[in-house]
């Protein structure tokens, strides 16, 4: 499965001087099938394999008291010839989630006419790329065979997991849920029952029970779930998944195989995975050449993989592009002459 878009078509905007504004209504209303999310990222990942890409190191900035953290991230996709920046903010950090502020944005410039495409607001951009990316590990890294899947976590990512678990393993028979939320539990299975009318999920509450029947764990609570899957729970030919909180350190360090969609993000976003001495295991594959079939995901069907899954800009910007795309065709937006 690759990019379903073709790759130098440029959306309309790029034909004007001025920049098509996108805002979280615009994007919500965006009908876009999960096969399409799931073949655009996986675009991405073979274009930067291929060199056609670049994805530099994100730029981090924080005051003294750790109030807030921002980020800045350049890069550009080779394959749809589209350059962007993607710029993210939390404040208050020292607070409740709910008390906190949190905005991000994406915006994109056409580098064969050298013309903007948009801004838009980045939430569903990175909501739905985050579990895309989990999807194709799953597809490239779990066992043959995979039967079960357990997802920790009810958040965005938890919602999103299972159904796209299931674009990319159909053949998975047994579906599992941890979580200490009732209203995201509630969420996960409407989300599951929107894509997947004819699936269930059942809610574990038993992580190590729920842990040493999974072929596939997916972690991605927040920092204060209280499980954390041990390396010894994982049945032999387990793949486990990091996206936010839920495994041990021991299942990234007595993982048989490390993947990581960066093993430079990894070292700095993954700290607090290290062992006694600071110190994390080198990855043996990264996840871009893995897609392109130069590295091996998996060595054997009994190996324990260990994936790390850290966003990269390059699929921030083709799914963006892609829902630009939508979004020109709808006449969604609003036109900004910012250098007139």
């Amino acid at each position: 499965m690759g990019d379903t878009s073709t790759p130098h078509t440029h959306p309309d905007a790029a034909a004007e001087r001025g920049l098509r504004v996108l805002s979280t209504s615009d994007l919500a209303g965006i009908d876009i099938s999960l096969a399409d999310v799931v073949g655009t990222v996986e675009g991405a990942y073979q274009a930067l394999a291929a060199g056609e890409s670049d994805n530099p190191r994100k730029l981090t900035v924080t005051p003294a008291d750790g109030h807030s953290v921002a980020y800045a991230m350049l890069g550009r996709d080779g394959n749809r010839e589209v350059v962007a920046i993607k710029t993210s903010y939390k404040h208050g950090l020292q607070h409740g989630r709910e008390e906190q502020h949190y905005y991000t944005t994406l915006t994109l410039y056409d580098d064969v006419t050298g013309l903007p495409v948009a801004m838009m607001d980045c939430g569903r951009i990175g909501s739905l790329r985050t579990p895309a990316v989990t999807a194709l590990l799953a597809r490239e890294c779990a066992r043959p065979g995979a039967a079960s899947a357990l997802v920790i976590g009810t958040g965005t990512q938890g919602r999103l997991a299972l159904p796209f678990l299931l674009t990319t393993r159909p053949d998975l028979e047994r579906l599992m849920l941890f979580g200490t939320h009732p209203d995201g539990v509630n969420a996960v299975r409407e989300e599951l029952r929107r894509h997947f009318p004819q699936r269930e999920v059942d809610v574990v509450t038993d992580v190590r029970a729920a842990a040493s029947e999974a072929d596939i764990v997916v972690a991605t609570a927040g920092g204060h779930t209280p499980a954390a899957v041990q390396a010894d729970w994982l049945r032999p030919g387990a793949l486990s998944i990091l996206v936010g909180h839920g495994l041990a350190p021991s299942t990234l360090h007595r993982a048989d195989r490390v993947v990581a969609t960066s093993e430079a993000q990894m070292n700095v976003t993954g700290t607090d995975m290290a062992d006694a001495a600071g110190e994390l295991p080198a990855v043996d594959a990264e996840f871009p050449a893995v897609i392109a079939g130069t590295a091996l995901g998996r060595g054997g069907p009994d190996e324990r993989v260990f994936a790390y899954n850290s966003g990269l800009v390059v699929t921030d910007i083709v799914l963006g592009h892609r829902f630009a795309q939508l979004a020109l065709d709808q006449g969604l937006g609003q036109r900004v002459s910012l250098w007139q």
